[in-house]
């Protein structure tokens, strides 16, 4: 008899920053294993879409719960917000972020600190409010920290110390909340994409520029494309991940390889 590892059946799974390309993408690799849908974002008529979207393509419940993740208080509501319409939380993605590219020399703090508040304190922000709400009573959960191959090493092609600066932050929040939630049955783990193709980053990624970077610098020669950060995604989302915590998975061509 063949079994499906994978297997999401009826769990929940939030995903931040589900407005736009990777957490949509992320999204809709969780519904087709049978997982419900929190898309969750600031702009409600976007995340609206995608979870109408996502109920008709996949038959799961999909909802959008607007949510800026900087703000505590709306982070507290729009979490008992989705309890009080599942019940239950299994899963989350903290995928929201965002990425300036300035040198170092010329960062004003209020870049920096934007930088951090939005990637590192608002991917703390949600884990705290979904394990302490959810997760911790349920003695369960998946929580999946989308870092950056920036959150490991430099870069010499654009300025972003902010960037690498919070997303290394988000490495290492990760290990330390897998060593406090494991005794709960909570596994944390990272993710630590490379470059990939979305529809913000096509021009780039295909100018002269670009192409021969990646021939220079990722093993595989080339960026990443749509689907490729999905069976990641549903792996560390599953009970078949149940001994794998506190791990920072690049998912990069092997850029970090090098």
């Amino acid at each position: 008899m063949s079994k499906n590892y994978f297997d999401l059946s009826g769990q929940v799974a939030i995903v931040t920053g589900c407005s736009t390309g990777l957490g949509v993408q992320m999204a809709k690799a969780l519904a087709s294993q049978g997982a419900n849908i929190v898309a969750l974002a600031r702009r409600k008529e976007l995340i609206d879409a995608v979870a109408a979207d996502i109920a008709k393509e996949y038959g799961v419940k999909a909802i959008g719960v607007p949510c800026d993740i900087t703000d505590t208080a709306r982070v507290e509501a729009a979490i008992d917000q989705v309890l009080a319409e599942f019940g239950r939380i299994d899963i989350l993605i903290n995928n929201a972020g965002t990425g300036g590219v300035t040198p170092a020399e010329d960062v004003p703090d209020e870049m920096f600190l934007n930088e951090i508040n939005i990637d590192l304190t608002g991917t703390f922000k949600m884990a705290r409010a979904v394990a302490k709400k959810a997760m911790i009573p349920a003695k369960y959960g998946r929580v999946i920290n989308i870092a950056s191959m920036y959150g490991m090493v430099g870069n010499k092609i654009a300025g972003s110390a902010p960037y690498h600066a919070a997303k290394g932050g988000v490495v290492n929040l990760t290990r330390a909340l897998a060593a406090e939630w494991g005794k709960y049955g909570i596994t944390v783990n990272s993710i630590c994409p490379g470059y990939f193709y979305t529809p913000l980053t096509q021009e780039t990624l295909d100018s002269d520029f670009f192409q021969q970077n990646a021939k220079t610098m990722i093993p595989l020669e080339r960026y990443g494309k749509e689907g490729e950060l999905d069976t990641t995604a549903i792996f560390l989302s599953s009970q078949a991940s149940s001994y794998v915590t506190g791990v920072i998975l690049p998912v990069d061509g092997g850029y970090t390889c090098m």
